[in-house]
Formats: C-alpha cells, sequence, structure tokens
C-alpha cells in the first residue's frame, strides 16, 4: 500500500472530526446562537445518561461471548493489568508535568486527568483495508469488536471513577477560588478609627483567645481528642468509600457491567440480539442512541472551543506540555511497552490483541466525561 493511499485512510476520521467540530462552533456562536453553554450542558447531560450508555451496552451485549469470557481468562488479567499501568504511567507523567509547570491549583488535577484519560477504541475496518497481515481468523469483526469492547468497558471504569474524581475535584478547588475571591471579609472591624478595607490592607487575622477553662478542659480530656481522631478518619474512610460507590453507579459503568451480563449469558443474549431475538427492538432502539454519541460530543467539543477564542485561561506552555505527554511521550513508550512484553512472552500471541494494545497508545481519546 501507497504512502498516499495509507494517508488518505488514517486521514479520514481526523476530517470527520474537524468538520463536526467546525459546525457545532458555528452553532454556537452569536450568529446562531444554536450551541450556547445552558444547550451545551444539557446535551453533556443526555450524552451522559443515554447515548454513552447505549454505546456500551449494544457493543457489549453483541460481540461478547460466554465461551470468550472463558477463553480469555489470561486476555481479562493482562488486559486490567494492562490499564492500571497505563493510568499510573499517564498520571506519573502528567504529574511530573505539573511540578514541573506549576499551574494554578484548580487546574493540577485537571492537567493530571488530561494526560490520564484513556484510548481505547480500535479502527478494525480501516485495518481491514489497510490489508494488515493478521491471521485469517482474526478478520472476523465480532472478534475484534469484543477485544475493543471489552477494552471499553475497563477503560470506562478507570474514567468514571479516578479520571471523573480528578476532573470534579478540580472544578470544586475553581469554585471554591471564585466564592473566595467575591467574598469580602466577614470580620468585625473594631478598630474605631478603621473602615471597611484596614483589615484587607492590613492584613491582619481574627485570632481565637482561649480561656484558661478551655485549656484545662482540653488537658483533662486527651482520651475525648482520640476518640475524635478516630471518629475523624473513619469518616473520611467511609467518605472516600462511598464516593467510589457513587462514582460506579455512574451511566457507562453500569451500561459495561450489564451489558457483559446480557453478553457472557446466552439466553439473556438470544433475547435481544439477532434477527430472530423477541426483543430485539430493544437493541435496534439502543444502536440509535449510540450512534448519536459521537456525533453530539464532537458537536459540544466544537462549541466548547469557542470560549477560548476571545481569552485564554491556560499557558501556552501547559497546553504544549499536555501535547507532548499525551501524543509524542505516551504512544513511543507504550509501543515499547507493548514490544517488549510480547518479546518476553507476557502476552497472549494474538497478534490483533497486540494490534489493539497499540493503538490504545497512539490514538486520541474515544471515551469523554
Amino acid at each position: 500500500m501507497g504512502f498516499w493511499t495509507l494517508l488518505e485512510i488514517s486521514s479520514m476520521p481526523i476530517l470527520q472530526v474537524l468538520i463536526i467540530s467546525v459546525l457545532g462552533a458555528f452553532m454556537a456562536t452569536d450568529y446562531l446562537k444554536l450551541l450556547p453553554p445552558d444547550a451545551r450542558r444539557s446535551l453533556n447531560k443526555i450524552v451522559f445518561v443515554a447515548f454513552t450508555p447505549s454505546l456500551v451496552f449494544a457493543s457489549l451485549a453483541k460481540t461478547v461471548r460466554f465461551q470468550d469470557i472463558i477463553s480469555w481468562y489470561d486476555f481479562k488479567v493482562v488486559h486490567a493489568c494492562q490499564h492500571r499501568d497505563n493510568f499510573s504511567r499517564r498520571r506519573g507523567l502528567g504529574w511530573v508535568a505539573v511540578k514541573i509547570l506549576r499551574p494554578q491549583p484548580h487546574l493540577q488535577d485537571l492537567i493530571i486527568a488530561v494526560c490520564a484519560s484513556e484510548h481505547p477504541i480500535g479502527v478494525l475496518q480501516s485495518a481491514r483495508r489497510m490489508g494488515i497481515p493478521l491471521e485469517k481468523r482474526l478478520f472476523a469483526p465480532r472478534v475484534g469488536l469484543s477485544y475493543v469492547s471489552f477494552s471499553m468497558a475497563l477503560g470506562a471504569f478507570y474514567i468514571w471513577t479516578y479520571t471523573y474524581h480528578l476532573i470534579r475535584s478540580a472544578a470544586s478547588k475553581y469554585r471554591a477560588m471564585l466564592e473566595d475571591a467575591k467574598e469580602p471579609s466577614k470580620e468585625a472591624n473594631k478598630d474605631l478609627e478603621a473602615n471597611e478595607r484596614t483589615l484587607l490592607l492590613n492584613g491582619e487575622e481574627h485570632v481565637p483567645v482561649s480561656t484558661n477553662a478551655d485549656e484545662d478542659h482540653s488537658r483533662k480530656s486527651p482520651r475525648n481528642d482520640q476518640w475524635k481522631q478516630s471518629a475523624t478518619v473513619w469518616n473520611q474512610i467511609l467518605g472516600i468509600f462511598h464516593q467510589i460507590v457513587e462514582e460506579l453507579k455512574a451511566p457507562p459503568v453500569l451500561a459495561a457491567i450489564i451489558g457483559l451480563v446480557f453478553g457472557g449469558v446466552t439466553w439473556l443474549q438470544n433475547l435481544i440480539v439477532g434477527e430472530n431475538a423477541p426483543l430485539r427492538v430493544i437493541d435496534d432502539s439502543l444502536k440509535l442512541l449510540g450512534d448519536g454519541t459521537i456525533p453530539c460530543i464532537t458537536l459540544i467539543l466544537g462549541g466548547n472551543l469557542t470560549q477560548g477564542l476571545s481569552k485564554a485561561r491556560l499557558k501556552s506552555t501547559t497546553v504544549i506540555a499536555v501535547i507532548c505527554v499525551r501524543y509524542a511521550i505516551l504512544p513511543a513508550v507504550g509501543i515499547g511497552v507493548v514490544k517488549l512484553a510480547a518479546h518476553l512472552g507476557f502476552l497472549p500471541s494474538d497478534p490483533l490483541y497486540h494490534f489493539i494494545l497499540m493503538l490504545q497508545f497512539t490514538l486520541p481519546p474515544a471515551m469523554n466525561i
């Protein structure tokens, strides 16, 4: 296959994304006002609740079989470890970028989340058009889609737990920073000759005065202090556990779990998948919803880009660092790790599996938050 043919095949998805993004940006301008910020937020919620779960469930329920789940034992273990190592490696590179650039506090978790997000999608149709010399049985679309679907299911777990937690933390810090900037000082000014700005200019802080009775009480109750500390630690542990459970209840994660159940149980799969399935209308409806995921996400992406046309809050060095981490360092490291692991015999011998692992390191993210 010639260079220009290969360039044409690889450029088609990028051109499609650019065209739809430009359309979304044009729809978000003041000229049309079809995608204002409120509309984008509402559309993003619809994608989160309906479109993405439908895509994940339909892919898993159709492509995953019980025999695959049994025969993929080594695949599942290796793939889960690979996802964990990928996230650890990306998180480490993002942490290094944060330490070097020293951005604002509310941007630190966001930069780490951007560097740690997933790349789980396979362009198997392009692979077949390119004539990649894989084994004959690996050209079956179901096998490749099964690999990719299972990869996306694991990616959804990491995306909606770790990465989602980082983004929520960054948003909370940003809101707290805005509130601190807007709220005036609420301390009482006891200086009769001062005005409302004296406390801010002098930088004084109100220090509460403790009485002797309070000091004696605190000395006499060390057990109460220990009990309070242990209760605080236990409450923090319960809070973290509750937060993890809430994040696992995200619609994409639930859809991945239910999709694996329907795909693994034959009689459940036969209820909704196939030409003779009695409830195939459910699968068709979910496919229709899932087909709207990528166009809606791309339109939202284009609309969000219009916010940075007039003002830029991120430094150019931050953008360059994220680009270098995501599209230069990670692909090189990832391909090297896959080649080394295959050479040492740590990966299954399936070449399609190796191909999808490399795609995860080199392609842009396919899952959104």
